[in-house]
């Protein structure tokens, strides 16, 4: 071996860019993938709040959410197995992720310009007219289904094709010591997306200002950002291809001995046979309870300190900034705790790692309610720091939300997807599909099903805030059980040691030798 085969990672580089220069051609083709789903998911999230609510209204979000995303992502979890047992890997990455692309083109181009032809509006009114004005929002879904359709495929994005289709493939190609130096790093896609797509989307937006009367501006515009969209899905559907025929079949970097595990002897299961055996994996359920736990501390958590920002400032445009200048610092937050968060896997383990962000949650959750429950009881002592109980309990939750989301993305999100990586493929495969796409729509349902259920019973925010911060705390002891448990299987599966060292660059590929290093 050469002396820099030997040669291992300076104390500076190893934190900052763990990567060997032959590895570049494995993580940069991941990293712009991640990038253009980013980016797309970026202008979808921004496009659909801005059809719904200035056609539907806001109420009509709810509505959305509850009968329309949660049934979309369970029934395109029942696709996606069945079409699992029936195409290619390869395959089912593009009968996936076409769909999309496919709509949100027709979208632009057919459906918005006839709106008014496909649009149920005489029915929608009629509808309207007997039944109670509270579900005004529900028969919007239906006047609006376009809108409605476009909503649910775009949160859909989220869920299928960033943290199915892609973390699918990553976990497939990725060895648990690649895992480790290469997933923080390839969060960082997701953070420069939003550097790209922001600006983006404010340019496209600012385009309608110079528009003759009587164009639509907002076709023009929808037009503009719908082609963004379609070529980021060109580009991601033309990498994987790429990657498929000159990354996959070179040995330094996909083996697939490494990836094939033993298998049941029924590797073919019917939809009621994959739940079956989902639900009999103490592993995958580990997995489960760990994105629903925070799906619902995430959601519990922000309504209540979202109720506080609301009476500091009523005024739209002084809440707009605030949380312009909340968007920046989190932005600059995570992309400092990528790169701790990828030292931190390296260097203490998975458990460790995993854990990290339920106990932040723990400890700045319990901060934040215990200052807004018993703030009235510190008004001397928060006088003579020159402030008002209101803006503290603002500030503190709004260090909460950056430090948990910083988390999320630095850690809880890495450390989820390498828990895939010793499972077999079926598990790989429907599990992260039940999980993704599903749990993590039950965590977040589940939090604003609990809030309501309070709200009914005690009427406003501020009085169920006591009952809130208990049902967290509880959710969050759940979450480090669940870590716990699914750490010891984790290390059993994958022989796991502290601070393992990344793999030097061969020098050379042998035919049908294996290259070796000594530590």
């Amino acid at each position: 071996m050469t002396k820099e085969t030997k040669s291992e990672f300076g104390p500076l580089r190893s934190f900052f860019w763990p990567v060997h220069n032959y590895e570049l051609k494995k993580l940069l083709p991941m990293f712009l993938m991640f990038f253009c789903i980013s980016f797309n998911y970026t202008i979808l999230r921004d496009t659909k709040d801005t059809l719904i609510v200035t056609s539907s209204g806001a109420e009509t979000i709810p509505f959305l959410k509850v009968w329309g995303v949660v049934p979309a992502a369970v029934i395109f979890m029942l696709l996606y197995a069945k079409l699992s047992n029936i195409f290619s890997k390869e395959k089912l990455f593009y009968v996936t992720i076409t769909p999309f692309i496919v709509f949100f083109a027709l979208f632009a181009l057919f459906l918005y310009p006839n709106k008014d032809f496909f649009h149920p509006t005489t029915s929608a009114d009629y509808i309207q007219s007997f039944l109670p004005e509270g579900l005004g929002g529900l028969i919007s879904c239906y006047r609006n289904w376009t809108y409605s359709l476009f909503y649910i495929l775009s949160e859909l994005w989220g869920s299928a094709v960033l943290s199915l289709m892609f973390w699918g493939f990553a976990n497939d190609i990725m060895k648990i010591t690649e895992a480790k130096r290469f997933y923080t790093l390839l969060g960082l896609g997701a953070n420069v997306a939003l550097l790209v797509s922001g600006p983006a989307i404010v340019y496209f937006s600012d385009i309608r200002k110079h528009l003759p009367p009587g164009v639509d501006a907002w076709q023009v515009s929808l037009n503009y950002l719908m082609t963004l969209v379609v070529l980021a899905g060109i580009t991601i559907i033309g990498v994987y291809w790429w990657m498929q025929r000159n990354v996959m079949n070179d040995p330094r970097y996909f083996d697939p001995n490494d990836v094939k595990q033993p298998k049941k002897s029924k590797p073919k299961m019917s939809i009621l046979e994959s739940f079956a055996f989902l639900a009999k994996s103490k592993y995958i359920l580990c997995i489960a309870i760990l994105v629903i736990c925070y799906g619902i501390c995430i959601n519990l958590v922000e309504v209540t300190w979202k109720n506080q920002l609301k009476l500091q400032y009523p005024n739209p445009n002084d809440y707009s900034t605030f949380m312009g200048t909340f968007s920046f610092l989190t932005g600059a937050a995570t992309i400092i705790m990528m790169f701790v968060g990828g030292y931190i896997v390296r260097k203490r383990g998975w458990g460790f790692a995993a854990m990290t962000t339920p106990a932040v949650l723990l400890i700045t959750g319990v901060a934040f309610f215990a200052f807004v429950i018993f703030r009235d009881a510190l008004g001397g002592y928060i006088a003579m720091l020159g402030t008002t109980p209101l803006m503290l309990a603002v500030i503190i939750g709004m260090i909460q939300n950056i430090m948990s989301k910083s988390t999320k993305y630095s850690l809880f999100d890495p450390t989820k997807e390498m828990a895939y990586i010793p499972l077999d493929q079926e598990s790989k495969v429907k599990g992260k599909a039940a999980i993704d796409v599903v749990g993590a729509r039950l965590g977040k349902s589940g939090g604003s099903f609990v809030q309501q259920g309070l709200l009914v019973a005690f009427g406003t925010i501020s009085a169920i805030t006591p009952y809130v911060a208990a049902v967290t705390i509880g959710v969050i002891v759940v979450w480090m059980i669940a870590v716990r448990a699914l750490n010891k299987q984790f290390v059993e599966l994958t022989g796991e040691t502290i601070a393992q060292k990344p793999a030097p660059a061969p020098v050379a590929v042998n035919s049908g030798a294996e290259t070796t290093t000594t530590a």
